[in-house]
C-alpha cells in the first residue's frame, strides 16, 4: 500500500503539478485529473488538489536560506557599546548616562547595550548590591537606576542622536524572590531532590532556573520582552546564556518582536542554528580565547585559521559576530585587555574591527581603564583624556565609511594572503565593487620582514594611521614592527 501511494504521487507531480513551464493556476483550472493519470488515484489527487494556491513547491535540490530573518537596516555598518550602568558614571544611573550619549555618538558607537535594567534579587545576594543577572521584576527598572521614565528618556535621547538601544535580558534563570517564584512555583525547574536549582554545575547560587517545557513560561517571557519594545521603544535584546534556553523559543519572540517594529537581537553564545531565525549576532568567544593564547605566547597565528575556517564555512553568509577584547564577564573575572593581551592589545582591536563581526567597546576602554571592575560593588570607572578614543574612533570612522568592512552580507568576505611568517603575521583583504581593504597584523614579540604570495592584494594603497602610500607588487616586502600593524585602504 505504502509503495502504491508513493506511486501515485510520483505520477501526480509527473502528469502535471511538478510539470516545468506550467503554471499552479493553469494546471488547477482543468476539470478532473491530469491527463494520464489513473481513476484509482482520486483520493491522492483530491488532497494534492486541495494545497492553496500560494504553498511553496519544494525542491529538495535547491538550498535553503542560511538565515530567514531580516536584519534591521541600520546594522548595515553598526558597532556596538556596552554600558555597566551601575559603574559607568559616579551616579550610577540612566539619567546621568545619557549624558553620554553625545560622546559614543561622536566615538562611532550605533548601538548602546544597557546591562539588565530590572530590579536585583535580595534572596542569597552576592555582594552589597548583587548581580544584574538576578533579576526579581521583568517588568519594571531598578530603582538605584532610575523609574521607567528614565528609561523612556534614556531611549528617546539616543534615538534623537542615532543611536539605538538593546536592553541585555535574562531569561534563563531568575532571582529566588522573583515573585514568581510564589505566583507560579511550577514554571521553575528542579533539581534531584525537587526543590529549585541553580543552573546545574556553575556556582549561580544567586538565581533558580525557569523550565522551559512550560508554554505559560514561554508566554511570561516572551510577553515581557515585547513590553519593553512597545512602552520603552528599545530595539532590541542581548540575551543572557542564550543557548541555554530552547532555540525555538527564541524564533517565536523575534517574530513576536519583529511584528512590533524591526528589532536587533544579541545572543551570548557561540552557535551558528541561532543565526537562522532568532538572532542578528552571536558572540564570537572562541575568537577572543585564540587571541588570548598568541599574545600569551601559547598559540600562534594559524590557531586562528580555525575560527576563521569555520566562520566562512559553517557559518551562513548573512551573520554578524560579535568581536571583543573586553566585556563585563572578561573584565571582572579574568582581567582587563592589558592583563589578557599586554603588548598586542591594539593589534587585537584592529582585527576585531578590520576582519568580519561587529566590533564591541566595552565602557572604559576609551578611557584606557586598566583595572577590575567590582560586580556585586559600586566601582565607578575613572574617566580620563586617552589615546585609546581616539584609536577607535579612527577605526569606526573607517569601517562605517568603507562598505566593505561593513556587516554581515553587506560586507566582504575575508580573503587570506599567505605571506613569509605564516605563524607570526596575518594578512588579508577584503574587498567590494566600492570599496577595499589589505590588513596586516605581526602577532608575535619580534620584527618580521615578510614577503606575500599571489592574492587580491596587489596594487597602490594608502595607510590608514599614517597616510603613507604604498605600491604592492610581486616583489613588495613589509617590515612590521613587535605587534605592530598596518591597514591599507585602495
Amino acid at each position: 500500500l505504502v509503495e502504491e501511494v508513493e506511486q501515485s504521487v510520483r505520477e501526480l507531480i509527473h502528469a502535471g503539478r511538478g510539470r516545468p513551464g506550467v503554471s499552479r493556476g493553469a494546471r488547477r483550472a482543468r476539470p478532473g485529473l491530469p491527463t494520464g493519470v489513473p481513476e484509482r488515484h482520486t483520493v491522492i489527487a483530491a488532497v494534492v488538489s486541495s494545497i492553496p494556491e500560494d504553498s511553496p513547491v519544494t525542491d529538495p535540490y535547491q538550498p535553503a536560506p542560511g538565515v530567514e530573518l531580516t536584519h534591521p537596516e541600520w546594522s548595515r555598518s553598526a558597532t556596538i557599546y556596552q554600558i555597566n550602568t551601575r559603574q559607568f558614571t559616579a551616579e550610577g544611573t540612566l539619567a546621568a548616562a545619557a549624558g553620554e550619549l553625545p560622546r559614543l555618538r561622536d566615538l562611532g558607537v550605533t548601538i548602546v547595550w544597557l546591562m539588565p535594567i530590572n530590579p536585583i534579587g535580595e534572596v542569597n545576594r552576592k555582594g552589597t548590591l548583587g548581580s544584574p543577572y538576578a533579576v526579581r521584576d521583568y517588568l519594571a527598572v531598578n530603582p538605584e537606576l532610575g523609574t521607567l521614565e528614565d528609561l523612556k528618556s534614556f531611549v528617546a535621547q539616543a534615538h534623537s542622536l542615532g543611536l539605538f538601544v538593546i536592553l541585555d535580558w535574562v531569561a534563563n534563570h531568575t532571582a529566588w524572590d522573583n515573585h514568581l517564584v510564589t505566583d507560579h512555583p511550577e514554571w521553575y525547574a528542579r533539581d534531584w531532590k525537587g526543590e529549585f536549582t541553580p543552573t546545574p554545575w556553575w556556582d549561580w547560587d544567586d538565581i533558580i532556573d525557569l523550565d522551559y517545557e512550560r508554554p505559560e513560561v514561554r508566554r511570561y517571557m516572551t510577553e515581557a520582552m515585547a513590553y519593553w519594545v512597545r512602552e520603552a521603544d528599545v530595539d532590541g535584546y542581548r540575551c543572557d546564556v542564550a543557548g541555554m534556553v530552547p532555540t525555538d523559543f527564541w524564533e517565536n519572540v523575534r517574530r513576536e518582536l519583529d511584528a512590533i517594529k524591526p528589532v536587533f537581537m544579541l545572543a551570548e553564545w557561540e552557535a551558528r542554528d541561532l543565526h537562522v531565525r532568532a538572532f542578528d549576532m552571536t558572540y564570537a568567544w572562541s575568537w577572543n580565547d585564540t587571541m588570548h593564547h598568541i599574545a600569551q605566547g601559547k598559540a600562534d597565528v594559524e590557531s586562528l585559521y580555525v575560527y576563521y575556517a569555520w566562520n566562512a564555512k559553517a557559518y551562513p553568509r548573512d551573520i554578524m559576530r560579535m568581536m571583543f577584547v573586553s566585556n563585563h564577564d572578561k573584565n571582572a573575572w579574568d582581567g582587563t585587555e592589558y592583563e589578557m593581551f599586554g603588548d598586542a592589545v591594539q593589534a587585537a582591536i584592529v582585527l576585531s574591527v578590520i576582519g568580519e563581526g561587529m566590533p564591541l567597546l566595552y565602557n572604559g576602554q576609551e578611557a584606557g581603564n586598566d583595572k577590575r571592575l567590582e560586580f556585586f560593588e559600586k566601582d565607578p570607572i575613572v574617566w580620563r583624556e586617552h589615546p585609546m578614543a581616539e584609536f577607535y574612533r579612527s577605526l569606526f570612522a573607517l569601517k562605517h565609511a568603507t562598505s566593505c568592512l561593513w556587516n554581515a552580507a553587506w560586507g566582504a568576505r575575508m580573503v587570506n594572503v599567505r605571506n613569509s611568517a605564516s605563524k607570526q603575521v596575518l594578512s588579508f583583504v577584503r574587498a567590494d565593487a566600492a570599496s577595499r581593504v589589505f590588513c596586516v597584523l605581526n602577532l608575535s614579540p619580534t620584527e618580521q620582514k615578510v614577503t606575500f604570495g599571489p592574492g587580491p592584494h596587489l596594487g597602490r594603497w594608502r595607510e590608514h594611521f599614517t597616510g603613507a602610500a604604498l605600491s604592492v607588487d610581486d616583489e613588495t616586502a613589509l617590515t612590521v614592527e613587535p605587534w605592530g600593524y598596518r591597514v591599507f585602504v585602495g
